[in-house]
């Protein structure tokens, strides 16, 4: 190996290192104290609830482990979210898990919170698995009321969504485990079946200081709405659990019961290990964002055998389309290429950007996969489209068009993974959050912003020294330096995939060898979902 090569690998697996640092902390939760206080009252945490819930040996993909990350420091932090969610197999069905992380401000709902359960619910949604909630929440996080409540995309909707699953038939399974209080209350006694541990789960509408005040009336969290008074009187809940590990076990007899689902059809093949050696990406990929690397060489390691069928080789060579198969599973791959490229007229084209033609056959093979009913991965390391007056009298902006158009009416489920670049418009494109893709994960060495930091940095240098020196200050060469730096590090931090994630612009951050796994139980997801659309370009310019 070259010498490049081991520097790049030294710095892409001290990226590894810094995420896998970083979730041994998330997955604390609220901390080793809390995670003991809710073993003295004889409960599990979310994270034990879902690992005793899924089927043994199984693999399973945690979304937005990283959310909250940062956002909430003045109110003592908000890790994951305050609730877990994974994709896992409980009983041989694949599902949905979502569960209140009680060692978080006794699972409150934070605003990204909400927005993290409404992520499941989309998951559940479009791919047409069933969802199973495991409920341990003291409601809405009072001092931020104004941002979690009343809005469309806020914990009414949570609500709304239940009831569309409902009538969508997918299957909804509530475990009240722990404390469950006014609206959200709403959730598990909207699931199919609900099932309440006795003793240390309790549900209502207002607990008993609240009805004191506002009634007059004396009595008891448990009386009130513990698991005898809604499994024998109330009829609310439809099960009585002695603890935890019974409840769980409920829903696992249960799961086991569900009938078959339907399929969409997506070809699969026994799946093959690639040939090339995976961890060679991480030499392969550079520490730098701004050089130059060949993503055939990328492909080769994710991909079965390391084959896959390019369409258009010699045409639009800043992006590669090719067939190939992904543990097994038919896809069609759009990638950037990061290498510097020549044309058929001896032109150089830059890698990583989006030219005319490159957008051209982009568009055409993103048809074709809809045509073939084939899923469709993008491995995004895009700067954006070219600039300039060759690309604009050549209709840049049209050709970009009809490619965002392909990637918005797409009909076959989309994955999007995050190499490296993710800029400006360049993330449309390539499927970015915007674009619904089932599922969008990022490698530790990505960054997604509007422009790189260095030019984004320069601009906002300028219209800074130009700011102070209307105001009649002189600035220095120093004072400059100096202002760079500071503009530069707090943009940085932005473009980091762990801000993306906190902010839930992506669903994970990603061990790159773990690529595979993710893509091939995405599309297994997607195949519960028969496709109901056909897919239409509708009205563009040729």
């Amino acid at each position: 190996m070259d010498l490049n090569f081991n520097k790049n690998e030294d710095q892409n697996k001290l990226l590894l290192s810094d995420l896998r640092k970083r979730f041994v902390k998330v997955k604390l939760g609220g901390g080793t104290a809390k995670i003991k206080k809710q073993h003295a009252k004889g409960k599990m945490t979310a994270r034990e609830r879902i690992d005793y819930l899924l089927d043994s040996k199984s693999k399973a993909l945690e979304i937005g482990a990283f959310a909250g990350d940062g956002m909430y420091d003045k109110h003592g932090g908000c890790p994951s979210a305050g609730v877990v969610v994974k994709i896992g197999y409980v009983s041989r069905r694949l599902c949905v898990i979502v569960a209140n992380d009680a060692t978080v401000k006794a699972g409150a709902w934070f605003p990204i919170t909400a927005k993290k359960n409404l992520r499941a619910q989309e998951i559940a949604i479009e791919n047409k698995l069933p969802i199973l909630y495991l409920v341990d929440s003291a409601g809405v996080y009072l001092p931020m009321q104004d941002e979690i409540f009343p809005d469309k995309e806020h914990f009414g909707r949570i609500f709304r969504n239940n009831a569309q699953m409902s009538s969508m038939g997918i299957t909804q399974i509530s475990a009240i485990m722990g404390s469950c209080v006014a609206g959200g209350a709403y959730l598990p006694i909207m699931s199919d079946e609900a099932i309440i541990v006795d003793k240390t789960a309790s549900i209502f509408l207002a607990g008993s200081y609240l009805v004191k005040a506002a009634i007059g009336e004396n009595i008891d969290n448990e009386t009130l709405g513990g698991a005898t008074t809604h499994c024998e009187i109330s009829g609310v809940t439809d099960y009585k659990a002695k603890n935890d590990k019974d409840a769980l076990d409920k829903i696992k007899a249960i799961m086991a019961k569900i009938g078959a689902a339907q399929t969409a059809g997506f070809n699969r093949e026994k799946a093959v290990e690639p040939k090339e050696n995976p961890d060679a990406i991480f030499g392969i990929l550079p520490h730098s964002r701004a050089d130059q690397y060949d993503t055939y060489e990328i492909i080769k390691r994710l991909v079965d055998k390391s084959e896959f069928e390019e369409y258009k080789a010699g045409y639009g060579k800043t992006i590669i389309t090719a067939y190939a198969r992904i543990d097994g599973w038919a896809v069609g791959i759009v990638a950037n290429q990061r290498k510097l490229v020549k044309t058929k007229s001896g032109e150089m084209q830059f890698g990583g950007v989006i030219y005319n033609d490159s957008a051209d056959k982009a568009t055409r093979f993103i048809a074709n996969c809809n045509q073939k009913k084939i899923p469709l991965v993008f491995l995004q390391d895009v700067t954006g489209f070219m600039v300039g007056s060759k690309s604009e009298h050549s209709g840049i902006i049209k050709d970009g068009a009809k490619m965002v158009n392909a990637v918005s009416n797409s009909v076959v489920p989309k994955f999007t993974v995050i190499i490296g670049n993710s800029y400006g418009a360049g993330n449309y494109a390539m499927c970015g959050k915007a674009y619904d893709p089932r599922l969008i994960v990022a490698w530790p060495s990505a960054e997604l912003a509007v422009m790189s930091g260095n030019s984004a940095s320069k601009v906002l240098l300028q219209i800074e020294t130009a700011a102070l020196k209307k105001q009649g200050q002189k600035i220095t060469e120093q004072q400059e330096a100096e202002l760079l730096s500071n503009i530069k590090e707090k943009y940085n931090a932005q473009v980091s995939p762990f801000y993306a994630a906190a902010r839930l612009w992506t669903d994970a951050v990603i061990d790159p060898l773990e690529t595979r796994n993710w893509i091939s139980m995405g599309i297994e997801a997607a195949n519960h979902a028969p496709i109901e659309k056909d897919f239409n370009l509708g009205l563009i310019q040729v």
